[in-house]
């Protein structure tokens, strides 16, 4: 049986992925939380994986706050999303580890009139998005066959995110302003954990991929999709009306071509925030 630790195991995408492998019972699953592993300390992560022996790292865990990450979180947003992954791929090199590393669409400046292949030029905007990117670099260096996987606009019922801040906003307001000129694709959870597994399983060459779910969408078009049933009026503004610490790229689409090669099918994202919906109680949304 196969060992998989799983890092940020409390995390949005990191309780999908657990559950997922634990569903499938054919892993033996070690779900570190960053109580029971600081990544940021080099000697405990190598102790750590020298004791495990894990055959998979999906390296989950991460600093995911963009707006802080400009001031107050800068320092923390680097140590964790390029030491830490640093750290994690060294580690896991020293015991012959293979490892899934997520990062973010973010890494790109959304200046292009066409969809980012995954070997287009980087160039990102704010400092999550450096972080990460710095963070790809450290994994590939210690890991040349690691497998990146950049995602974007992630939703998922263990953590806070776009749909709930929606749903809990609609429970308050009448009437709600939602960006209109940012262009993504949605990414629900579970469909991530799906293909991170997909790629274990199918033995899937390493490299950077894209993954989101099917179609594009801008935040006001996801923000009325997400409150179709509730009374409430949703307004499409420019970005401009906002004052954010955090620069996002305009257009952030990323090609899925690359996935969709490897044979898995991609759900759309409507079909993805239904299954989402049917999974949370949307009436006890605080």
């Amino acid at each position: 049986m196969k060992k998989v630790i799983v890092t940020g195991a409390n995390g949005q995408l990191g309780q999908d992925v657990v559950l997922l492998l634990e569903e499938k019972g054919e892993y033996q699953v070690i779900p570190l939380k960053k109580e029971e592993l600081n990544i940021l300390d080099e000697e405990a992560v190598r102790s750590s994986f020298q004791t495990i022996r894990p055959d998979w790292i999906l390296h989950c865990a991460a600093y995911t706050n963009v707006e802080a990450a400009e001031d107050d979180g800068k320092e923390l947003n680097w140590k964790v999303n390029r030491d830490g992954a640093r750290n994690v791929s060294k580690a896991a090199a020293d015991v012959n580890a293979k490892m899934i590393y997520i990062s973010t669409d973010y890494v790109f400046d959304g200046t292009i009139a066409k969809q980012y292949e995954t070997d287009d030029a980087t160039n990102p905007i704010n400092q999550y998005g450096a972080a990460k990117l710095a963070g790809e670099k450290a994994v590939l260096e210690h890991l040349p066959c690691a497998h990146i996987v950049r995602t974007s606009w992630v939703f998922g019922e263990k953590g806070h995110n776009f749909v709930y801040t929606m749903l809990k906003l609609s429970k308050k307001m009448d009437t709600l302003k939602v960006v209109d000129d940012q262009y993504g694709r949605p990414t629900y959870a579970r469909d991530l954990a799906s293909f991170m597994l997909y790629i274990m399983e199918k033995d899937v060459p390493g490299g950077i991929y894209h993954f989101s779910n099917d179609g594009e969408a801008t935040w006001f078009r996801f923000a009325k999709s997400i409150l179709k049933n509730e009374d409430v009026q949703i307004i499409p503004v420019e970005s401009t009306e906002f004052v954010q610490k955090a620069k996002r790229p305009k257009y952030s689409v990323m090609s899925l071509e690359k996935v969709k090669q490897t044979g898995f099918i991609i759900p759309a994202w409507e079909d993805a925030l239904e299954r989402f919906m049917k999974n949370i109680n949307v009436s006890k949304v605080d």
